[in-house]
């Protein structure tokens, strides 16, 4: 087998990612049973597993970007093996000599976005507070409630700002005192790390972080799982520590409080997806479920697959900016679930998961068959 890293580089990436858990590894092959990718196509974390140990991985194929670090392997491995951490390793041996498959290639344009514009979608800096306009929305000051960190998909995807203008909304509705960085965010840089662009990462983090610091930011309250998950578990490996809500979990808590009222009624049949940063990385699995079922007139349903064995969108591990063939898609297959449940709507709670669902509603011809929404959307609807 052909190795385009020398040999001794890989094995310590390899060691350095997986640690002693890699020599427990006794192929059991549990790691392949509940990987998504089996359900549409071959694969086997596995046997990229076993050559990683020898460092004999071929770096310039495809299988080591499939991964879209769902997270469901490390929680059914017996033995420990930190399978995310290694793949990761192997994509970062591969960034570092660009050895790119035709299929990555799109990331390497988010990553040049990123340098450049502090985002993955190539807008523009200066525009990434325009979302914002005629809202009310105020520029984050020290002492405040809460900033709110938007992040790239709400400020810049079309379909995405819908969700960024419900939740402003809603905080402005319960009288919390929040603001925004506008031009001063950047990108958390999770996914660009799980590509293998640790440089990258670092650089947004510093910046971020700086930023955070200087305005005197205590407490962030953040849309997408992947920001979440970044500031509360990877920033503090900068020596920093910054208290990180998620909406669905921060809405839950206005409610209780009695600062937020439900007064209308949803007469709609409803299913919850779990993305896979926010439950199984994190294990927030009931609060946005409680705050559903706060609704008046909302009927929730489970589909297969929920809670800890939710099937991933496909957008993780950097997989949002990567081509997957339309018969190769994880978000076709949660859309027909969902539909068998009877659901009129899927609600979730991740710019990932909403922007591969839709996509999967148009290829699916599901447009009169159910609706896409994120969880903001349904709470400014029922104010």
């Amino acid at each position: 087998m052909e190795t385009v890293a020398p040999f001794k580089e890989v094995i310590e990436e390899i060691k350095d990612a997986g640690g002693d858990a890699l020599r427990f590894c006794f192929q059991c092959g549990l790691c392949d049973t509940v990987c998504p990718w089996n359900r549409v196509r071959q694969f086997s974390i596995r046997k990229i597993i076993r050559e990683a140990t020898f460092g004999l991985t071929e770096i310039d194929g495809e299988d080591i970007w499939r991964c879209t670090t769902c997270g469901r392997c490390p929680q059914q491995c017996p033995r420990g093996v930190k399978q995310i951490a290694v793949g990761v390793a192997l994509r970062r041996v591969a960034a570092e000599y660009e050895v790119f498959p035709a299929s990555v290639r799109s990331a390497r344009t988010a990553r040049a976005s990123l340098i450049s514009e502090g985002n993955p979608l190539q807008g523009e800096r200066n525009k990434r507070a325009d979302w914002a306009t005629g809202l009310g929305v105020k520029t984050f000051t020290e002492g405040m409630d809460a900033l709110y960190f938007v992040g790239c998909y709400l400020s810049y995807d079309p379909r995405m700002k819908k969700v960024a203008t419900a939740t402003a909304n809603i905080l402005k509705r319960a009288g919390v005192e929040f603001g925004i960085l506008g031009a001063k965010e950047s990108c958390c840089g999770e996914s660009i790390r799980k590509t293998g662009s640790e440089k990258v990462f670092k650089s947004l983090a510093r910046e971020n972080i700086k930023t955070f610091v200087d305005n005197g930011v205590k407490k962030i309250i953040v849309s997408s799982p992947h920001c979440y998950h970044t500031f509360k578990n990877e920033y503090p490996e900068f020596m920093v520590n910054f208290e990180v809500v998620h909406i669905s979990q921060y809405l839950f808590e206005l409610i209780n409080s009695g600062r937020l009222e439900l007064t209308k009624a949803y007469e709609k049949k409803v299913t919850y997806h779990d993305p896979c940063y926010l439950g199984r990385h994190n294990e927030i699995y009931d609060q946005p479920r409680d705050l559903l079922k706060k609704i008046p007139g909302l009927e929730m349903v489970e589909m297969a697959d929920s809670r800890k064995e939710s099937l991933c969108c496909g957008g993780g591990g950097g997989r949002i900016w990567m081509d997957t063939p339309m018969e190769e898609r994880f978000s076709d297959i949660r859309l027909k679930q969902a539909v068998e449940v009877g659901a009129a709507e899927l609600v979730t709670a991740c710019p990932y998961c909403i922007t591969n669902f839709e996509e999967s509603r148009l290829n699916l011809e599901y447009d009169e068959v159910i609706a896409i929404k994120d969880i903001t959307e349904i709470i400014q609807e029922v104010l």
